[in-house]
């Protein structure tokens, strides 16, 4: 009987530098990832601008986050990267984990993070001190750029992450502007889920047509380990539904989609009366109250989130079991970034939908369109 190995290939085949390997160990990160293991080596070497097609879980920030590193030149004080990402969550995320990887570096590599929701004046003294990287919200950075905070001058590489969900949350203007003042001095390198036209507008506008691309499983858009399945219901047993789903899955955590901020805040008061943990995550929330939202479900202490759709980016919270639909989404790609809120890094999660019968329809179509296969449940 033959067995055939695939070799697996290590952060050091990869050429990642023993230092950086040291800090991902610590994390407990060993073996690259498949989005990791076709863009480090490339990004390492290579001067050129970059198009990678991943969804969000799939270990981007080792992937753009470690040559990135790289290539800083720590004895040089100036700005020498930028990463735009569409959330504050995001932004301090990936800050977050780039400090975590530059833990056994002979030289200090500094990372700022700025975006809205905080006071300009603070950002613009922590960019007083050195800094070498700036991850950043799209807005925030043009409002920098434009009191004459930031010199973008000697800028290598502009990482462009979640590039989809930054154009749906209305940052194409600013994307725009940004690529101009950065246009000629340094590399593009966009992470995107999809590929819709304005994607493909800005790729074709402000990088080189021979731009490495690269793209993860791009069959299967929505991750494989994640079961899709619906229920048939009625607009009064929907909610009836959900609490017997919940009571049923006590020590499960996940979230639940609405289309609207009031069904949002409809929801979430009509399961707190029936005695669940659960808390909203919608557009007229101060950004203090959506932080102390989700420090609650990071730490475990509610079960669920129920947020609409917009409201949910920059979620990155692992070991979700569930994904909620109370109704379907109104756009095919948010089908693709609700559902990719479970079954994170390998784990297996499932996303069902709450449907009424002539939605039905709806179901098939998102089937054929994802390549997805839907299975009818009833509890």
């Amino acid at each position: 009987m033959h067995f055939q190995i695939k070799h697996m290939s290590t952060f050091r085949d990869l050429g990642v530098r023993k230092e950086f390997i040291d800090s991902l160990k610590e994390l407990n990160i060993i073996t690259p990832s498949d989005i990791q293991e076709k863009t480090i080596p490339v990004l390492l070497k290579s001067e050129k601008d970059f198009v990678g097609l991943a969804q969000t879980g799939t270990g981007k920030t080792v992937a753009f986050g470690l040559p990135i590193l790289h290539k800083i030149d720590p004895s040089d004080d100036s700005v020498q990267a930028l990463i735009l990402s569409p959330t504050r969550e995001l932004v301090q995320q990936i800050k977050k984990q780039l400090f975590k990887f530059t833990k056994h570096s002979q030289d200090k590599i500094f990372v700022e993070a700025v975006y809205g929701g905080e006071k300009i004046d603070r950002q613009i003294n922590n960019l007083k001190r050195t800094t070498h990287v700036i991850v950043a919200t799209p807005g925030r950075l043009i409002d920098l750029i434009e009191r004459g905070e930031v010199n973008l001058k000697n800028v290598k590489n502009v990482v462009l992450d979640e590039a989809d969900e930054m154009l749906s949350m209305g940052f194409k203007q600013d994307l725009n502007r940004i690529l101009k003042y950065t246009s000629g001095i340094g590399n593009v390198w966009l992470f995107s889920a999809t590929m819709p036209d304005e994607i493909q507008k800005i790729i074709k506008k402000y990088m080189s047509p021979n731009a490495v691309r690269v793209s993860v499983n791009p069959n299967s858009l929505v991750n494989e380990n994640i079961t899709h399945q619906y229920i048939k219901t009625t607009i009064k047993e929907k909610t009836e539904l959900i609490v017997s789903f919940l009571e049923k899955r006590p020590n499960d955590r996940g979230i639940i989609f609405c289309r609207t901020k009031a069904g949002t805040q409809n929801l979430t008061a009509q399961l707190k009366e029936e005695g669940f943990a659960v808390e909203a995550l919608e557009g007229n929330m101060q950004q203090k109250e959506r932080d102390k939202a989700m420090r609650a479900f990071k730490n475990g202490s509610i079960q669920c989130l129920i947020s609409t759709d917009v409201s949910a980016r920059g979620i990155d919270v692992n070991n979700l079991a569930f994904v909620l639909h109370h109704q379907l989404p109104d756009q095919l790609e948010y089908y693709t970034h609700r559902s990719g809120r479970t079954a994170r890094a390998g784990k297996t999660g499932f996303s069902l939908a709450f449907i009424l019968p002539y939605e039905l329809e709806e179901i098939h179509k998102i089937q054929k369109e994802l390549g997805i296969k839907f299975t009818e449940i009833s509890f």
